[in-house]
C-alpha cells in the first residue's frame, strides 16, 4: 500500500515522527507540494492514500488520480477537498475533528489579553530603556483594560467556541453567543444564546468561532461593524474570509473598532498588500493557534487511527 502525505511540513516541521504511519504502508511525505494540479498529480502518483492539510485535491485532480481509495484531511476543515468528486469516485475522506480546541480557546484569550495589556509592547520599552529613564515608578504606553464584568460576543459555539467561553467566564467576563445550534444546557447567568444583531449590539468583545460558509463569508462587514458598540473588540481565529478586510481596517482606523486580532487571513500566507497589515491597533499571527505540539501530537494519533479504521473496514470521522 503506498502512502503519500502532500504537504507535511506544517504538521512536522521535526519535532514529530513518521513511524507509526511508515508501518501502515510504504510512505511518502513531501514537505510541501505546489498548489497547481499537474504537480499534486505527480506527487501522488500511483497512490491508495493520501494525506492532505491544505494542498487542494481538486475535481480534476480526483478524476485523475485512479488508484486512490482514502483521503486523510490533516485538520479538522475539510475545504481543500471536493468532497461530491470524492464520493462520486468511492473514495472516503476523513478529516481529524477536535484535536486543537483546547490550544485555540487558549490562544484566543492569549489574543485578547495581549489587546488588552500590550505585553510584547511594553516589554520591548523596557528592553529598550524607557523604564530606566522614566521620571515614575511604573508608565503604560496603551491603554490597559480589564476585562472583569464586560461581554464577550462568541460567533458560532461548537466545541472551541464552548472552550472560550469556558476560559472567558473564569476571567469575569459574560458570554453572548450566536450559533446554529443552540444549547439550552448551557445557559446560565452568565451565558445567553441570542440573535446576531443583539450580539453585535451589546458585545465589548467579538470573537469568531464559526465555520467558512456562504452565509458566514464576510459576516464582519461594514454593515455588521455600523450595529457594533464604538470601541468594540475583534478576534479571528477561525478563518479568514470571515472577516472583509477592508472593512476592518476602515473601522480601525476611525476607531469604531478599538483593535482587532487575527491569527487568520483571507489568503495564506497572508498578502503582502493585505488591508489589514496597515490597519491602526491590528495584531496578526501566522495561522498558529492550532499548532501547540501536543495538539500536534493528537492530530497524527487520529490521522493514523482514521487510517487505520478505513483498513479494518470500519471508518470513523468520514466526511460526505
Amino acid at each position: 500500500m503506498k502512502i503519500v502525505v502532500l504537504d507535511g511540513y506544517t504538521l512536522n516541521p521535526g519535532d514529530l515522527s513518521w513511524e507509526d504511519l511508515k508501518k501502515i504502508g510504504d510512505l511518502t511525505v513531501y514537505d510541501r507540494t505546489r498548489l497547481e494540479a499537474e504537480t499534486v498529480l505527480k506527487n501522488i502518483g500511483d497512490a491508495e492514500i493520501v494525506f492532505t492539510n491544505k494542498t487542494p485535491l481538486t475535481k480534476e485532480v480526483i478524476e485523475k488520480a485512479s488508484n486512490l481509495k482514502y483521503i486523510g484531511v490533516l485538520a479538522t476543515g475539510y475545504n481543500v477537498v471536493d468532497i461530491e468528486a470524492a464520493v462520486n469516485h468511492n473514495i472516503t475522506v476523513t478529516n481529524v475533528p477536535e484535536y486543537s480546541t483546547k490550544s485555540v480557546a487558549q490562544f484566543t484569550m492569549a489574543l485578547l489579553l495581549e489587546m488588552c495589556h500590550h505585553v510584547g509592547n511594553h516589554n520591548q520599552a523596557v528592553q529598550n530603556g524607557a523604564w530606566s529613564s522614566s521620571p515614575d515608578f511604573s508608565f503604560w504606553n496603551h491603554p490597559l483594560i480589564e476585562l472583569d464584568g464586560k461581554t464577550l460576543g462568541i460567533i458560532g459555539f461548537g466545541n472551541i467556541g464552548q472552550a472560550t467561553a469556558k476560559i472567558a467566564q473564569a476571567f469575569g467576563l459574560n458570554i453572548l453567543t450566536y450559533s446554529r445550534t443552540k444549547y439550552p444546557e448551557l445557559e446560565s447567568e452568565t451565558c445567553k444564546f441570542v440573535s446576531l444583531d443583539e450580539l453585535l449590539e451589546n458585545s465589548d468583545i467579538i470573537s469568531l468561532h464559526c465555520p467558512l460558509f456562504p452565509e458566514t463569508k464576510h459576516i464582519i462587514n461594514k454593515a455588521n461593524i455600523a450595529k457594533m458598540k464604538d470601541g468594540v473588540m475583534i478576534i479571528n481565529t477561525s478563518r479568514g474570509p470571515l472577516i472583509h478586510e477592508e472593512d476592518l481596517k476602515t473601522a480601525l482606523n476611525n476607531d469604531k473598532v478599538f483593535a482587532a486580532a487575527i491569527d487568520v487571513a483571507s489568503v495564506e500566507p497572508i498578502d503582502a498588500n493585505n488591508p489589514l497589515l496597515s490597519a491602526k491597533n491590528c495584531i496578526i499571527t501566522p495561522h498558529i493557534a492550532w499548532a501547540p505540539i501536543e495538539a500536534r501530537r493528537r492530530l497524527m494519533k487520529t490521522a493514523i487511527e482514521n487510517l487505520e479504521a478505513f483498513i479494518a473496514g470500519n471508518s470513523v470521522n468520514v466526511i460526505g
